[in-house]
């Protein structure tokens, strides 16, 4: 892929909008989530879920390498999306203050909370092995597909997993 290749995030979210028609089971829905974000989205090594259980982040569906399990709030680039509620886009994650290294190959990340009604019910997460690899474009469009997911998940009653 070439660096310069963009990703339709509108027909992206159409795809998972259409695979997730129909069904109303959160775990499955968010498994196949993951799946059509991780067979569409290039040159990434790791994406998943991580959902909000007390006071920390519990891994959810994912795909990719065995991932750390559980993440307090405010801690690495996961827990400083969910405590703030807004997304983090970083470049490299080895200069990101208390970056928790679950894949040593990993060196950018994204990370969209997920919010159903007002309140915070995990995060998505997508590392890449490549530095810098997230643009505000696919900031943008990976936020409209999570906000899309959270409106399933709220019309399911506000179940997550």
């Amino acid at each position: 892929m070439t660096k310069d290749h963009r990703i339709d995030y509108a027909v992206l979210q159409k795809q998972a909008q259409s695979l997730l028609d129909g069904e109303a089971d959160p775990l499955a829905n968010t498994a196949n989530f993951i799946a059509v974000l991780h067979e569409n989205i290039d040159r990434i090594n790791w994406v998943g879920v991580y959902v909000l259980r007390g006071d920390e982040l519990v891994l959810g569906p994912f795909q990719g390498k065995a991932a750390c399990v559980r993440i307090p709030l405010g801690r690495g680039v996961c827990g400083a999306a969910a405590k703030s509620r807004t997304t983090q886009r970083v470049a490299d994650v080895h200069a990101f203050d208390g970056h928790i290294a679950c894949d040593p190959a990993s060196n950018s990340e994204l990370v969209v909370p997920l919010i159903v009604g007002d309140r915070l019910v995990g995060v998505l997460d997508i590392d890449s092995a490549q530095f810098d690899r997230f643009s505000a474009e696919d900031q943008r469009g990976i936020e409209a597909i999570c906000a899309s997911f959270a409106r399933r998940l709220e019309a399911a009653g506000g179940k997550f997993i």
